[in-house]
């Protein structure tokens, strides 16, 4: 049985209730359950965009998502590092505090 998300109503379905029933069925339960691409290959491409694209409140969900996914976080940096020469150095520079939180999140005391 697979289980249906429930992202979007639980981040914006108060105030925007079909934006979220969209992201829940479409998005996540449609597309991200395409099995064409890995959940891996589709977390690389989706952090890849938000980070080109400046996106950055949106990057601590899906960088948490990648590292569910099985991205490490050294890939993640990695990933971040060659984006600066393709979607340019400030769209990188920006999304590395993001990163930073997620490691520092991680991390054990």
């Amino acid at each position: 049985m697979t289980t249906r998300s429930d992202q979007g109503q639980r981040r914006f379905g108060d105030v925007a209730p079909a934006l979220a029933e969209l992201t829940d069925r479409v998005l996540f339960d449609g597309v991200w359950q395409d099995p064409s691409l890995s959940p891996r290959d589709r977390s690389l491409a989706t952090v890849a965009a938000l980070v080109a694209l400046g996106r950055t409140e949106q990057l601590p969900f899906h960088l948490q998502q990648a590292v569910d996914n099985g991205l490490s976080h050294d890939e993640l940096a990695a990933l971040i590092t060659h984006l600066a020469f393709y979607a340019g150095w400030p769209a990188a520079a920006s999304a590395v505090p993001r990163l930073r939180e997620l490691v520092k999140g991680s991390a054990t005391p």
